[in-house]
């Protein structure tokens, strides 16, 4: 079964998104959907890399609404920073040292610090020790560190058991 279907998530996904664009279960559809599904997977076999597995989905749940609670929050934030006319912004950067060694996480957690609004990844050392991080107000570069690494890191160590 693993021969034929190296990656089933990734096979069932793409007949299921086939078949939702061209809008018809005609039973050509199905066809070219089923070959396109178990024919990409067997294709692109040699370019897989696995990746660190999900060990918590639970955690999954609570990293995203944790997340979509504070982009709501930062969104009012730097609203309300950008239109006020006393506040004086302190843009900076800083170097964020990471604990997580995987691509994966360590890519979610990029994307999510940029999702967040005021925060922007703006780079990985070549070592992928360090990640530059621009904010937009920056009080207390060592708060920040350490609310990024209780808020989303430690979460992510979490969650991929890294």
């Amino acid at each position: 079964m693993s021969a034929l279907f190296p990656m089933p998530f990734f096979s069932l996904v793409l007949l299921l998104v086939w078949l939702l664009i061209n809008n018809s279960l005609a039973f050509g559809q199905i066809l070219l959907g089923a070959v396109l599904a178990v024919g990409l997977p067997l294709l692109l076999r040699p370019m897989h890399v696995p990746g660190p597995r999900v060990r918590s989905l639970h955690g999954v749940s609570i990293y995203l609404l944790r997340l979509l609670r504070d982009i709501v929050v930062a969104n009012f934030d730097v609203a309300k920073l950008v239109l006020s006319s006393r506040s004086k912004l302190r843009p900076g950067f800083i170097m964020y040292p990471l604990d997580l060694t995987d691509d994966l996480p360590i890519t979610l957690l990029a994307s999510t610090i940029s999702l967040t609004p005021g925060t922007v990844s703006a780079d990985l050392t070549d070592d992928k020790r360090y990640l530059l991080i621009h904010v937009l107000d920056m009080h207390d570069e060592a708060s920040l560190i350490e609310e990024l690494k209780q808020r989303y890191e430690r979460p992510l160590q979490e969650i991929f058991a890294c």
